[in-house]
């Protein structure tokens, strides 16, 4: 089986999505996506991009993707890569994918000069935390992720 990651294209939108979909499913959020191709696309491909992202491929077939985002370290000086979402479909799990595409996310990093590559994983999601464990990576366990969305988000930006 050969395994090629390739740049997402505009023409990629609607499979980006599909995977997105299938992504918030396994995470057990399957109503939570938002996201349409006219968005993935703008966010990627329009003139201001927000993220990357890269199609893993296996025998020619689209089977995941990844798509990521630079972030900065104050500490460091420099600039990290956020992997934002990683997914190998069921069926091409176990055959080296999620490997090929970390890999190729490391490569991105150091090429770029990035003092990090940083990720959030799911507490319960044990297969992939061992997946990520078995590469070298390492909890961040004194941290933890905090956000601001819906009204919530509206109400901060509205107490100015």
């Amino acid at each position: 089986m050969t395994i090629h990651i390739r740049p997402a294209t505009p023409d990629d939108a609607e499979r980006l999505l599909a995977f997105v979909r299938e992504l918030a499913t396994y995470e057990r959020e399957p109503d939570a996506v938002e996201a349409t191709p006219a968005m993935l696309a703008d966010a990627l491909f329009g003139p201001a991009p927000a993220a990357e992202a890269v199609i893993a491929e296996l025998d020619g077939e689209p089977v995941g993707f990844a798509l990521w985002f630079h972030n900065f370290s104050t500490w460091k000086g420099r600039r990290g890569l956020y992997l934002e979402d990683l997914y190998v479909t069921p069926d091409a799990r176990g055959h080296g994918v999620g490997r090929a595409l970390l890999a190729h996310l490391a490569g991105v990093a150091v090429a770029r000069g990035c003092a990090r590559f940083e990720w959030s994983v799911l507490d319960w999601n044990a297969p992939a935390i061992g997946f990520y464990r078995a590469m070298g990576a390492v909890a961040m366990e004194e941290w933890t992720v905090q956000r601001l969305e819906g009204d919530a988000l509206n109400r901060l930006a509205a107490s100015k």
